[in-house]
């Protein structure tokens, strides 16, 4: 087992949520953390029915737990009318609620209660370099994605198609988050082509046979769902005219390839490019929650299609993923284009696979990956 970078307190006196896509290691991090804690797990057939039938069930059963100060629900999202009773619980016996799930949009769908503030909220990624330490290996990383269970295997392949029935047939289908299962799961499968790419919902709309609008559902449910999430585009003061649309990056690039079908990605190659430029993003993101700086995070193109990958804490800091080994000045122009239009940037760098460290006349850093994954997680790359 990987020890992991997000840190909840060993003695939390504010209840909180935990989301994170599944089998990243959600139920694990809470049973180890709280190993004396009041357990649900709405899993389990029969609590989950009880549940649905009379979830005052769940005050009456702690009422009689004397006691009882933590209490961990495993899948809230599966019986969103139990945040009631916890609501009411935590107003009126002070206890404090671990609340787990890999999707929040059956719980706002439903106009459920989210505690009104009460509740903290964490997120868990998928494995990062820092996790995994000395031992972290690139490749299998970017075939074989971030989940615990799929980096780790031997037969990940298997592992990743069993993922992706299973999040349509737990996730899409049993949660009841759209009536046209067979066109989702087209849906699905042109999407991972969009990767790390700006989104055109028209496009992909015509490719998959269905509306705009319902292509832009298709996407939220993705977001909501925590298998892929927005970046936003940098858009402060532009001096010249800018791409506003969003792109979209999947939480786990395993489950990219196995979508898209790609096969196994080497350096030099198109797919590994953006293979790379995910597992950036997923470093990025998971730092930027686990740091508890929650810094800005977006990126930059400008109409003539020059463009900086990562735009990171409103402008600092101009990030460019090149799975290269050797980075050129062609490679630089975004970066140069950009301190043009905002020379307030304190830094600009160029993550590539080149062997070693080096900074250009105009003070561009060239990093190896492995010094951006270092510098990041030692917090000397966003201070």
């Amino acid at each position: 087992m990987f020890p992991r970078a997000l840190r909840l307190p060993k003695e939390p006196r504010e209840s909180f949520f935990l989301w994170g896509p599944r089998q990243t290691g959600k139920t694990s991090l809470l049973r180890s953390t709280y190993p004396e804690a009041v357990y649900y797990d709405l899993l389990d057939t029969d609590l989950f029915l009880r549940f649905t039938e009379r979830p005052a069930l769940l005050r009456e059963q702690l009422l009689a737990v004397r006691g009882a100060r933590l209490v961990l629900i495993d899948e809230i999202q599966k019986v969103p009318l139990l945040l009631d009773e916890v609501h009411g619980l935590i107003e009126s016996r002070r206890l404090v609620f671990g609340l787990c799930g890999s999707s929040a949009r059956k719980v706002r769908r439903g106009h459920a209660n989210l505690l009104g503030g009460r509740a903290i909220r964490h997120e868990l990624f998928g494995l990062t370099s820092g996790e995994i330490g000395e031992q972290f290996d690139l490749l299998r990383a970017l075939n074989q994605g971030y989940l615990p269970r799929h980096y780790s295997s031997e037969n990940a392949g298997d592992l990743l198609r069993a993922y992706v029935n299973d999040y349509l047939k737990e996730e899409i289908a049993a949660e009841g988050l759209t009536r046209n299962l067979p066109a989702f799961s087209t849906f699905l499968n042109v999407a991972s082509l969009s990767d790390a790419a700006i989104l055109n919902f028209s496009t992909i709309a015509r490719e998959c046979g269905v509306s705009s609008p319902t292509a832009k559902e298709y996407f939220q449910i993705l977001v909501d769902t925590l298998l892929a999430r927005f970046l936003p585009a940098y858009v402060r003061r532009p001096k010249r005219r800018v791409i506003q649309s969003p792109k979209l990056y999947f939480a786990d690039v395993g489950v990219v390839g196995a979508l898209a079908r790609r096969g196994r990605v080497e350096p030099r190659s198109e797919l590994f490019g953006k293979a790379f430029e995910n597992w950036v993003f997923h470093e990025l993101s998971a730092h930027r929650e686990y740091s508890g700086l929650h810094y800005a995070l977006s990126y930059w193109r400008l109409a003539s299609g020059v463009e900086v990958d990562f735009v990171v804490d409103d402008g600092r800091i101009a990030l460019e993923a090149k799975g290269s080994g050797r980075i050129i000045s062609d490679d630089l122009k975004g970066l140069r284009e950009f301190a043009q239009d905002h020379p307030r940037v304190r830094r600009r760098i160029v993550v590539s696979l080149e062997e070693r460290a080096r900074r250009t006349e105009d003070g561009i850093d060239i990093l190896p990956y492995r010094d951006f994954a270092r510098s990041l997680w030692e917090g000397t790359l966003v201070p």
